[in-house]
């Protein structure tokens, strides 16, 4: 008596498909956000600054000196 056992398929992966038009509009939100976030971490609360005080330089103050802008 010969005994033959059939081995299952292993499940293959499908890869989504993303539209690029999608895909542009999160890489344009996301460096818009990115390019806001290191304004505020890069300004010197001079010319360029959007809020008065110095709220916003102490907030980021630490931030400022790991990605190398002076401040002192």
């Amino acid at each position: 008596m010969s005994h033959t056992s059939a081995t299952p398929l292993a499940p293959t992966a499908q890869v989504p498909v993303v539209p690029l038009l999608q895909l542009g509009t999160w890489v344009v939100f996301f460096g818009l956000l990115a390019m806001l976030a290191i304004f505020f971490v890069s300004s010197d609360q001079g010319a360029v600054s959007l809020l008065a005080g110095n709220g916003v330089h102490e907030w980021v103050h630490d931030a400022r000196h790991l990605l190398g802008f002076p401040c002192h």
